[in-house]
């Protein structure tokens, strides 16, 4: 299983839109290195739901459900269907800048990236984050 952090902001799609759909298909991605990584999730993977924007903080986990498929007209680029597993206790950009496990999280090093990979040891330091009060 891999995982992946994948940024919505909260007034176009967010955390809860997605608790009240049981789930979406992630589209509308234009990037080409954030293409790359939603080409390589799989069934099964996790997700890190954040919240871009004035928000800036990681509020849930969410799974992927299914494979890539095309999105938009040309079909070049990817969309993948996922769907929330637990809300997080909120994990600010501030708090994970604070942390020094994570400062080679692809968060941090490429911030404009709306999909990134998330490594295995910077998943279990969100989550211990996430329980904080």
């Amino acid at each position: 299983m891999a995982y992946w952090l994948m940024k919505s902001e909260p007034g176009t799609y967010g955390w809860h839109d997605l608790v009240r759909d049981g789930g979406t298909e992630w589209d509308g991605v234009r990037n080409n290195a954030a293409r790359l990584h939603l080409k390589a999730m799989k069934p099964g993977d996790q997700a890190l739901f954040y919240h871009s924007g004035d928000e800036r903080a990681v509020v849930g986990v969410m799974r992927i459900v299914g494979d890539g498929r095309p999105d938009g007209e040309d079909g070049s680029w990817v969309k993948v269907p996922v769907e929330p597993v637990r809300p997080l206790g909120p994990v600010t950009l501030k708090a994970i800048k604070a942390e020094p496990r994570l400062a080679k999280m692809e968060l941090i090093r490429q911030s404009r990236l709306s999909v990134s990979p998330v490594r295995p040891e910077e998943w279990a330091v969100i989550l211990v984050l996430s329980e904080r009060d």
